[in-house]
């Protein structure tokens, strides 16, 4: 049986960075962003540890697809899409651990 993937995009504190994700365990994946795991990665680099979106999906091959098309979007196509599921950009982490 194939397992689920999940697409995130986490951003900085002033929401001026946006990083798109996928990932097969969106706890683990954003508890590396948060504790900077990676240093030189760019979640790292521009502190982009504020998850504001996420969507899972039965496949991991349909979330690299949602995830590349959500990449070759605008930023403005991105904020449309975080605004639809969470109008005030709060950090949605405490809701992904609870689940």
């Amino acid at each position: 049986m194939e397992r689920g993937g999940t697409i995130y995009i986490i951003t900085n504190f002033t929401h001026t960075t946006l990083y798109t994700g996928v990932t097969s365990d969106i706890m683990f994946r954003v508890k590396e962003h948060k504790d900077k795991e990676h240093p030189k990665s760019f979640s790292a680099k521009y502190n982009t540890d504020k998850l504001v979106y996420f969507c899972s999906y039965d496949s991991v091959a349909e979330a690299i697809s949602e995830e590349k098309r959500i990449k070759g979007g605008s930023r403005k196509k991105k904020i449309k899409l975080i605004e639809s599921m969470n109008p005030e950009w709060e950090d949605l982490w405490e809701l992904v651990k609870e689940w």
